[in-house]
């Protein structure tokens, strides 16, 4: 991405920000195919079928891109193309059909952007059909108008189009076949960009690998027994089994496999059980996932990552790392929560195509992409350390692991992901998306819940309500129970007498009669000394005497006890909405328990137990919201968000609205339903309070003050509930990600079905510019916006390509600004 600075009309200092690509996310049956070849490659072991059509590059300056050129829709003089293929000569492609094709068409001509305006660039382009010329056109430059090309394609299946430099080199020679499609004999039509760049095979052969008894996997599975099964699950997801069998040792693997018909996603699972009578020999170096993914003949691999949570300016800070051929690139959580530093999902970037890869565990994980010299790249994940031998009747699992195959660009695929994660993972509510939240909380005031009881709780509910500001629940923290230093002394699981001698249930129950729910805080897995967990369960806990410990959810008596009295504090308390912290890292205390030959297998139980304890919560009490929060965003890995949400990303300085900003940015990329608490909270300012906005926006004021601007409170509840809605849609960043004082942060969520969107602008406390011009994406070209302004009365028009192109212009005459602006189709 590029920024410019220019003057906008009436002298204002203004920001031009060029944007990445805009394409829509629609999901292609080629993207589909590729999902099947996989599949077929890796789990059946068989060679896929080739592609029946595709684009083959023999030549090309550059990747050949479809449908945009550096994010722009293709422009020949001044007239916009949404299809096409862009091309740099000398460029050479052959086009492949599935059938007989009748005609081919499309405009062809010089592309005009910054680097070409001028009349730059000289091309000439062919069409070649059974090997003979069937179309040549002039000299072209740029600024001359579109050639419309008809060619007759004779019944053939193949055809090749080419631009030449026309003879005085290839500088400026950016060149658009735009509108380019193929009628084919029996009357179909096949626009070429939504053909698949034709390049290697998937690579034949499991795709995950481990070690037994010192041998390697690939070299003894062949020789065991093996079933297939294939389950239905619903329309959309079809379960099949690998099963084999060691008939020395009684070692079963099992290889549970989900594709999904409706996007091109696989998951996998690896499970192991001893059936023997005996221990089994060493199983090490489980990799559920060590597979090759080709390069192609599109370009390089990026590799689009993020950080995790650590509380600092980084959370879910992006990053892009070119992979080259020398030492692997190595990814790890850190500490034993699987979002804690690095986060577990990658996007692989090869151009027009590549790969999302998601390691959904709970735990410590690692993965590694290592390039070899040619076009061979091996990404190895899976649990950090597994070195152990299993017991009869013994069964423990490897990580999820889930490949999304795409195509276009990476902004598209994230999109894809994200209606991925609402179709099939984020966690119904009575079988519904959980709907926008807006609670309301006495943190700020009361030191979490440490200096809370009945009666203060009761009157900051009030407070709310009867200033109507439309509280949806109640949020009561850390510190509810008895402790004796501070919220931090965890481990026993009852409301303190001395503060609630009602119990939390006189709050709760006063919230329900006022049409609100009630979320409480727990933190079971961190035991202090002097609880009562510490005092009466010692032989559940690991760690040092006298220090604190943790509950290790992996042995059954304390899984049993934690799930039982869990369920029965929320029922008594009449708890709504389950949050559950983990602050400490357990990695320590998992390797410190494991001996030699059983390295990993307490982290394995762990993690098992700690989902088996969510799935039982939400089996007892159906319709359950659980909020999942280790540290602030340290556990948002893709088995912990099935079945909960993030309310609460980052333990970063809760008032620093920067942080706002840049962790919904990244973090938007990848999980459409999480929270932010509001900031200040001493007053109402609608640059703190629009920084906070997001499917949960959080209050913390003190409601029980008469002198908080109300009426401005109001209003900007009104404005985030026109917003909200938007984050179900697609999302697209406006601008780079920046942490710096002096620049704009933008973004844009679209929900093309209903031609509703809404961009979220922010000028920084330093920025020098008063407004900034930001180029949408995704929008329908020939369609009209009407556009609202939240600051500005009255609405405004424009059409999808001046938005695209011209961009929407947001100012703010204040520093630290906030501009919303929603717009829909008329």
């Amino acid at each position: 991405m590029s920024l410019k600075a220019s003057l906008a009309v009436g002298g204002a200092l203004t920001l031009a920000i060029t944007a990445l690509p805009q394409t829509a996310p629609h999901i292609t049956p080629n993207e589909l195919d590729r999902r099947d070849a996989w599949v077929q490659a890796r789990f059946e072991e068989r060679s896929p079928a080739l592609p029946p059509s595709g684009l083959i590059v023999l030549a090309n300056n550059d990747p050949v891109i479809k449908n945009n050129r550096g994010g722009k829709p293709l422009n020949i003089a001044g007239t916009l193309h949404s299809r096409g293929l862009y091309c740099h000569a000398v460029s050479k492609v052959i086009v492949r059909l599935p059938s007989p094709c009748r005609t081919f068409t499309a405009i062809a001509g010089v592309d005009s952007n910054e680097q070409t305006s001028g009349g730059r660039g000289s091309v000439v382009f062919t069409v070649g059909v059974d090997g003979k010329e069937a179309f040549k056109s002039p000299v072209m430059r740029e600024g001359m108008a579109g050639i419309p090309i008809q060619v007759d394609l004779k019944d053939t299946t193949a055809f090749s189009l080419e631009i030449s430099d026309a003879g005085d080199g290839i500088s400026c020679d950016q060149s658009d076949w735009a509108e380019a499609k193929v009628v084919l004999a029996d009357g179909r039509e096949i626009w070429l960009a939504d053909l698949p760049f034709v390049g290697e095979a998937p690579e034949i052969g499991l795709p995950f690998s481990f070690q037994y008894d010192g041998r390697t996997s690939s070299d003894f599975l062949p020789t065991w027994a093996r079933r297939n099964t294939t389950t239905p699950l619903d329309a959309a997801r079809t379960q099949r089994a690998i099963t084999w069998v060691d008939a020395q040792t009684g070692l079963e693997v099992r290889c549970v496999t989900v594709a999904y018909a409706d996007f091109p996603t696989v998951e996998w699972t690896l499970h192991f059980r001893n059936n023997g009578t005996q221990e089994t020999p060493i199983l090490s170096d489980i990799l559920p996932l060590d597979a090759g993914f080709g390069r192609g003949g599109q370009g390089d691999c990026l590799l689009h990552h993020w950080s995790g949570s650590t509380a600092t300016m980084d959370d879910y800070r992006p990053h892009a790392t070119p992979l080259a051929p020398g030492p692997d690139f190595r990814l790890a959580s850190v500490g034993g929560r699987g979002s804690d530093g690095c986060w577990p999902y990658f996007n692989l970037d090869q151009g027009e195509e590549g790969t999302i890869i998601a390691v959904g565990w709970p735990g410590q994980w690692a993965a590694t992409f290592a390039r070899d010299s040619g076009s061979g790249l091996r990404i190895r994940a899976g649990q950090e350390q597994t070195h152990f031998k299993l017991r009869p009747g013994e069964e423990v699992r490897s990580p999820l692991m889930v490949v999304q195959f795409w195509e276009g660009d990476w902004i598209k695929a994230q999109n894809v992901w994200r209606r991925w994660m609402l179709a099939h993972n984020v966690p119904r509510l009575n079988g519904e998306l959980p709907p926008p939240l807006m609670p309301g909380g006495s943190s700020n005031q009361m030191n979490e819940m440490m200096n809370a009881n009945e009666a203060n709780q009761i009157e900051f509910i009030d407070g709310y309500l009867d200033q109507g500001i439309p509280i949806t629940f109640w949020w009561m923290d850390a510190g509810w129970y008895p402790f004796k230093d501070g919220w931090w002394n965890t481990g026993t699981w009852e409301p303190d007498p001395k503060r609630f001698p009602n119990g939390l249930r006189a709050i709760t129950d006063h919230a329900h009669a006022r049409g609100v729910k009630a979320l409480v805080w727990f933190e079971p897995e961190r035991v202090q000394p002097g609880t009562w967990l510490y005092q009466n369960h010692p032989e559940w806990l690991l760690g040092k005497d006298g220090d604190q410990k943790l509950l290790d959810l992996g042995n059954d008596d304390a899984r049993t006890w934690v799930i039982e009295h869990t369920d029965q504090v929320m029922r008594e308390q009449g708890i709504d909405i389950y949050r559950q912290d983990f602050n400490m890292p357990p990695l320590g205390y998992w390797r410190a328990n494991d001996t030699s030959d059983r390295q990993g297998i307490t982290e394995i139980k762990h993690v098992t137990g700690y989902l088996a304890f969510w799935d039982e919560l939400r089996r007892r009490h159906p319709g359950l919201l659980i909020d999942t929060c280790a540290s602030g965003g340290r556990r948002n890995d893709l088995e912990t968000l099935r079945r909960s949400v993030p309310l609460h990303k980052s333990d970063m300085e809760y008032p620093n609205l920067t942080s706002k900003q840049t962790q919904f940015y990244g973090l938007a990329f990848w999980e459409p339903y999480f929270g932010a608490p509001v900031y200040p909270a001493d007053r109402v300012d609608v640059y703190g309070f629009r920084s906070g906005i997001s499917m949960l926006t959080g209050l913390g004021y003190d409601s029980r003050r008469k002198d908080l601007d109300y009426a401005l409170l109001r209003k900007l509840v009104a404005q985030r509930d026109k917003v909200v809605p938007n984050y179900y849609g697609d999302y697209y960043p406006l601008t780079a990600w920046s942490a710096a004082q002096d620049v704009w942060i933008a973004w844009q969520f679209d929900r093309p079905e209903s031609g509703q969107g809404v961009v979220q602008a922010f000028r920084r406390p330093q920025s020098p510019y008063e407004g900034a011009r930001f180029r949408l994406r995704g929008l329908d070209l020939k369609g009209r916006y009407e556009l609202r302004n939240f600051d500005e009365p009255g609405t405004t028009e424009a059409t999808g390509a001046e938005l695209m192109e011209q961009g929407l212009l947001a100012e703010s005459p204040e520093q630290s600004g906030a501009v919303i602006i929603t717009y829909r189709l008329r």
